[in-house]
């Protein structure tokens, strides 16, 4: 057909010229324009306030550009309903099909940063953006959009074999958000965790089938009776789902401290849309829309109140919450200190006494008689396990502190563990036990000297006070690019109860204080730590009580 007979067809249509390319008659209902602009407005004004109060907040970003993708579709789709000019009809139908599937992608790219708390992997968001690539370049061609239908005077384009990729991609991201809530539901352990999860993600999908929902309708029964005129009407009511999420998203925020947003703001936006759910009326012009609106606007009244008093009790029992914890973190502090002074001050006590008790037996005040060498031998002994006792308690009061640094270079793991056997040898045999070392090869390992001899010295005199009998064995190997330290004992054992304690700050067993009754609980703890602290792992196995030991400590070699 050539362009005369075009235009004649176009003129014979009478469409409406439009104004500012969305005001126009050609819209037959005031309810498109409505819920577009409810939509619109809501989503730019909440996303701009979101990111205006979280701007380094990965989820917060995306969120906005969620917003950003959608308010982009919201005005394509507001020209394609008032425009009466083909060349514009086919370009914002070309430029909603673009952002469409922008929106579905960014949607799951905001659950995964929501959820896990921080940004995908660069190899994740090429599986979530590299299907796009497509829809990218070939937006432009006729694989988009092949004409423009003058069959009737309905305005549409004739879409492409690239819309239904579009669709298909969408289809695809629903999916994948579904799946990934299911899996991290199941993942997650804490109560918290699995609402937040279950919240976001069922609010995410339903946004998403909301915003399809017109098309739906619209492309299953506009060219049916099923609902007679009002088939495209009542599709717009799927746009109402934007707010639905926002009212959500609200709740997440102040129920979760997902973004920094208080209750002014939730109340600001459910006082915003009763208002624009109230104007409504002004526009409606038909008993079924006026129908529509009002059971609209009775559940924003319900469940907005229902929203803004969870979140006010949700604040109070939050700010109870943060006051005790202050409290509580006051006096944990000044109980540290007190812990710390009197530790110190004891200590120095002990120390000076044990100074003594060493001096007389090495005859430094005179020859001392034998009668009184074995009381001043025990003090000594009494006094050193004191000495031992408290370093030990200051030790875990520095690591819970954070107090302890760690200077790291490398050094000769071997000659670190033939140091600790050399000093640990003589409470072997004290016992009648045999204290074996199997250590191969030099090792290098990089780590602070002082303090991992304090952790393998503590783990190997571990063994040696809960083995009554028989021996203690260590060894050291190369292993999968690992320097593995392992203790074998013949003690006591570990119950399956006991291992849950075993390296807690204070953890004891329950017979663990018949075997040592000096044990503090403290010195596993501390080996934990230290070991931790040099990116390595510590690990006790035991076949149960009164079959031994194996501990294990794993560094980077």
């Amino acid at each position: 057909m050539n362009t005369e007979g075009i235009g004649e067809l176009i003129q014979a249509c009478e469409w409406a010229p439009s104004q500012f390319f969305i005001f126009s008659a050609n819209v037959f209902d005031p309810l498109i324009y409505y819920s577009h602009f409810t939509a619109l407005l809501l989503s730019l004004a909440f996303g701009l306030f979101v990111f205006i109060k979280n701007r380094t907040n990965i989820a917060a970003k995306l969120l906005v550009w969620v917003l950003v993708f959608l308010s982009i579709w919201l005005i394509g789709d507001l020209i394609l309903w008032a425009t009466e000019y083909s060349q514009i009809t086919l370009f914002s139908w070309s430029v909603i099909n673009l952002a469409e599937p922008f929106v579905y992608a960014l949607s799951l790219y905001f659950v995964y940063a929501f959820i896990d708390k921080k940004d995908i992997s660069f190899g994740t968001k090429l599986l979530i953006f590299l299907p796009l690539l497509p829809t990218i370049l070939l937006t432009p061609t006729r694989v988009a959009m092949l004409g423009y239908d003058l069959a009737n005077c309905d305005r549409d384009a004739i879409e492409g074999a690239l819309v239904y990729y579009g669709y298909f991609l969408e289809v695809l991201y629903l999916l994948w958000i579904v799946i990934l809530g299911f899996a991290r539901h199941a993942k997650a352990t804490l109560r918290e965790q699995k609402q937040q999860i279950l919240l976001v993600c069922v609010g995410i999908v339903l946004f998403l089938l909301s915003f399809a929902f017109g098309n739906i309708i619209g492309s299953l029964f506009g060219d049916l009776d099923f609902f007679g005129d009002y088939s495209w009407t009542i599709g717009q009511y799927g746009l109402f789902g934007v707010p639905v999420f926002i009212g959500l998203l609200s709740y997440l925020i102040v129920r979760f401290r997902a973004f920094n947003i208080g209750l002014i703001a939730v109340q600001a936006l459910i006082g915003a849309l009763f208002i624009l759910l109230a104007s409504e009326f002004a526009f409606v012009t038909t008993d079924l829309n006026r129908i529509l609106v009002s059971i609209t606007l009775i559940l924003t009244i319900v469940l907005g109140y229902m929203l803004i008093k969870s979140v006010q009790r949700e604040i109070k029992q939050r700010e109870h919450i943060e006051l005790l914890a202050k409290d509580l973190s006051a006096a944990n502090e000044r109980q540290v200190a007190l812990i710390h002074f009197i530790t110190h001050q004891i200590k120095g006590f002990v120390t000076k006494s044990r100074n003594a008790m060493a001096g007389i037996l090495d005859g430094d005040y005179g020859q001392a008689p034998e009668t009184m060498k074995p009381l001043v031998q025990q003090v000594f002994e009494s006094d050193t396990q004191g000495v031992s006792t408290i370093q030990e308690i200051l030790n875990a009061s520095n690591i819970k502190s954070g107090k302890v640094t760690y200077t790291m270079q490398p050094f000769d793991l071997k000659g670190l563990i033939e140091e600790v056997v050399g000093t640990l040898k003589s409470n072997a045999e004290k016992k009648g036990l045999a204290l074996n070392a199997n250590l191969g090869e030099a090792l290098t390992v990089t780590g602070d000297r002082a303090q991992l001899i304090n952790a393998y010295k503590n783990i190997v005199d571990n063994s040696i006070k809960y083995t009554p009998k028989g021996s203690v064995t260590v060894s050291l190997e190369k292993k999968d690019g690992k320097a593995l330290f392992t203790v074998t004992d013949t003690g006591v054992g570990i119950s399956d109860e006991d291992k849950k304690n075993l390296f807690t700050e204070g953890g004891h067993g329950k017979e663990s204080t018949k075997v040592n009754v000096d044990s503090t609980g403290f010195g596993l703890y501390i080996v934990k730590n230290i070991i931790e602290a040099h990116k390595g792992r510590v690990w006790a196995e035991s076949d149960g009580p009164n079959k031994g030991s194996r501990f294990y400590i794993e560094l980077p070699a």
